[in-house]
């Protein structure tokens, strides 16, 4: 096993297989953002999402895709040089990945890869105990998704954020603000074709917590380029705050929890959940123009 993972890895002080695991998945994340950065994707293109908030904000909970937004758009934008960075920065530190690359709809604005590895030849190469090989199937397979959004609406901001592990790099990121304004178009316009998304509302509380202002104008691009916001007049803080009261209202509270179960390392501090909670919210979202 490299130093560098070896260092990484005592941070979590993982001891079952699903510790490995998880830690596994978000020491990937940060190596595959070393890779992006060497390939000067970040010339480009910027970080936002939920990953975003773990890494550069200290956000309390796994996310499973690392998201990016072209700071223009550019429908012939390819990833594969990217993709192949990051392929060469994991086997530098010991790591084997495959990466699944296909466009299957070049019409579509949000292009995605996966990165994969054999967990059981993962485990061998860092070198874990035999009893947590044992406990491990020679099919099973850690993935990580990227995401880019080749069509980005305007309106944001971005700002260069230093990180110090597994090396010091920067990476270009969405400020707070339009953060803020991307996870509330997801809250209001994601379509749950399975389930809710208990993630969304776990990162609402988070920046009101914080105290981050909603970028209004950039939400409502967003909301026009998809089609949720029709409306000749401007998105104000009135309508949007009667949007949400109407999302709110038809919350299932329960199925929010659950999917976020997996997520979070203390399932407790998402007991106190109820739409009276999140109705008391609403009046401490503070917006900006």
């Amino acid at each position: 096993m490299s130093q560098v993972i070896e260092e990484m890895l005592k941070s979590y002080a993982p001891r079952s297989k699903t510790d490995y695991e998880g830690a596994l998945q978000e020491i990937i994340q940060e190596i595959t953002l070393v890779g992006l950065w060497r390939a000067k994707f970040f010339e480009r293109a910027a970080f936002y999402g939920g990953t975003s908030l773990r890494i550069l904000y200290g956000l309390n909970r796994f996310s499973e895709d690392l998201d990016f937004s072209l700071l223009k758009p550019n429908l012939h934008f390819n990833l594969a040089p990217f993709l192949q960075a990051v392929e060469e920065e994991l086997a530098i530190l010991g790591l084997k990945i495959t990466v699944d690359h296909k466009i299957k709809h070049p019409e579509e604005s949000i292009r995605s890869a996966f990165l994969k590895m054999g967990t059981l030849e993962t485990f061998i190469r860092i070198g874990l105990n035999e009893q947590l090989k044992k406990h491990t199937q020679s099919n099973e397979v850690l993935k990580l998704k990227i995401e880019i959004d080749i069509d980005p609406p305007s309106g944001f901001e971005t700002e260069i954020r230093y990180l110090t592990r597994p090396f010091p790099f920067s990476v270009r990121s969405y400020v707070p603000e339009d953060l803020f304004a991307g996870k509330m178009h997801a809250v209001l316009c994601r379509s749950y074709k399975i389930r809710v998304k208990g993630r969304d509302w776990y990162d609402l509380i988070w920046y009101v917590s914080k105290g981050f202002r909603l970028h209004l104008s950039h939400l409502e691009m967003r909301m026009r380029q998809s089609g949720n916001y029709k409306e000749r007049e401007p998105l104000t803080p009135k309508r949007f705050l009667t949007f949400m009261e109407k999302k709110i209202a038809h919350l299932d509270v329960k199925a929010a929890q659950e999917d976020l179960r997996r997520f979070i390392r203390n399932p407790r501090e998402i007991e106190g959940w109820s739409k009276p909670f999140f109705q008391s919210l609403l009046p401490q979202i503070q917006f900006t123009d």
